[in-house]
């Protein structure tokens, strides 16, 4: 996990009016690679471990089965149409990529310049550490503070919840980018503010003004 990346973090027990505080155990180059973020509110734990945070509410059992799968190769193809649609060439500023697209986090993090990649699913834990991207797990939404994002892609199959935290955290001037969307979304991102750039094949584009 990128050491400027944990700025960005809050509690997801408390919710993200509360930010987390860092100790680093073992930190190179910038990335943490084992230590613990703290919320001073609820005084709960969360550790990253192998770079992995683990940023889920109690109870934390063993982590569920993500959408990402298997560490792979990323297809290019699809992290260059995610990168077009999620519209950030350069930063600074923090991606998130939530489900399905992780998987092309690190591709993507190759085609953009000074700007935080993070991957959120479960599955990543067992990714191999990468120092041009971060990899957390998250329950029950995005750990981060509302309109901070320079972008999002999220795979619709998380359902509504999830679309909504997307469209909570992107920043103005921003996009949600929606794959595997179901017939919904443009009217969930709607409803959450945003305004529908484009909806074709499954995949939903919304921006907040």
């Amino acid at each position: 996990m990128h050491l400027l990346l944990t700025d960005r973090l809050t509690c997801p027990r408390c919710g993200p009016g509360f930010g987390l505080i860092l100790l680093a155990n073992e930190l190179v180059k910038r990335v943490v690679e084992e230590g613990v973020l703290g919320c001073p509110n609820c005084r709960d734990s969360f550790p990253i471990q192998g770079g992995f945070g683990d940023l889920r509410a109690p109870p934390r059992r063993a982590l569920e089965p993500g959408l990402v799968g298997a560490p792979r190769a990323g297809d290019a193809a699809e992290a260059e149409r995610i990168a077009a649609l999620i519209g950030v060439a350069r930063g600074p500023g923090t991606i998130a990529l939530v489900g399905g697209p992780a998987a092309h986090c690190l591709a993507i993090a190759g085609l953009t310049e000074d700007l935080q990649i993070v991957g959120v699913d479960p599955d990543l834990s067992a990714w191999p550490e990468d120092p041009s991207w971060s990899r957390i797990a998250s329950r029950p939404g995005l750990p981060f503070f509302s309109r901070t994002l320079r972008g999002v892609a999220l795979d619709g199959r998380l359902g509504r919840q999830w679309v909504d935290e997307a469209a909570r955290v992107v920043a103005p001037m921003s996009r949600v980018l929606v794959t595997n969307a179901p017939a919904q979304t443009a009217g969930w991102l709607e409803e959450a503010g945003l305004r529908v750039m484009a909806a074709e094949a499954q995949t939903v584009v919304g921006a907040r003004g």
